[in-house]
């Protein structure tokens, strides 16, 4: 396989910066980092792009028994870990009576409070379309990026490599249901981001597609070029 064409090696870095190239695949692109510097540098560039979205999620703490896991795989100095039953440590007894009283605290904060806002999610359009088939003048790189905030209420497209239309041609977002016809979601640009303000993401939304238009959009109220990206939707 000939992983200095740009193609390949984009498709396979998208794959393993989301997250969804595993096991054996995902540690056999591990071993060819080293000696193909045009996979190297596609991974860079996809894991550059995507840290930014990580920002709004909060860090967690792990818990003493995943960090004493995480230790042992790293070769590091075992922690210690009590051999005293919890129920006989009078100090802890005491710590879990205080929390509760935290606890009912802080139930009556929550309900006299909104919750905090959720973090956005994010879905990866992959291209549908073979190339051989797009309009002359037109080239798609292997993904768009999407975040939707975690009211519905806004979403944010990034193409991490710029989407080439002609003049008179744009791209349109559209949410797909489960059924029924899909719904337009606003033009987004061809290159960087886009900032796609709705009232709300619309019910049932099933996944997200990127549609090929004239300028201004579709004028049919559905899709009236080929379809270059679908995301699937896990609300």
């Amino acid at each position: 396989m000939d992983y200095s064409r740009p193609e390949l090696a984009d498709s396979i870095a998208a794959d393993y910066a989301c997250g969804t190239l595993r096991g054996a695949a995902r540690r056999r692109v591990e071993q060819l980092l080293p000696a193909h510097p045009v996979l190297r540098e596609a991974v860079k560039r996809w894991e550059a792009g995507l840290m930014p979205l990580t920002a709004s999620v909060a860090p967690q703490k792990p818990s003493p028994a995943v960090w004493q896991r995480i230790v042992s795989r790293i070769g590091g100095a075992p922690v210690a870990v009590a051999d005293t039953p919890w129920w006989s440590n009078l100090s802890l007894l005491r710590t879990l009576s205080f929390l509760s009283v935290v606890a009912v605290v802080g139930l009556s904060a929550l309900l006299s409070n909104p919750p905090p806002a959720q973090p956005p999610l994010i879905v990866v359009l992959n291209s549908t379309t073979p190339t051989d088939t797009l309009p002359a003048g037109t080239t798609v790189p292997p993904a768009i990026i999407a975040s939707i905030s975690g009211d519905g209420k806004a979403i944010v497209t990034r193409t991490l490599l710029d989407v080439s239309v002609k003049a008179d041609r744009t791209l349109e977002l559209w949410a797909i249901p489960g059924s029924g016809a899909p719904r337009s979601l606003g033009l987004i640009a061809a290159s960087g981001a886009s900032v796609v303000k709705q009232s709300k993401l619309p019910p049932g939304t099933a996944a997200l597609a990127v549609s090929l238009e004239p300028s201004g959009g579709s004028t049919t109220g559905a899709p009236t070029g080929p379809v270059l990206y679908v995301g699937k939707l896990a609300l």
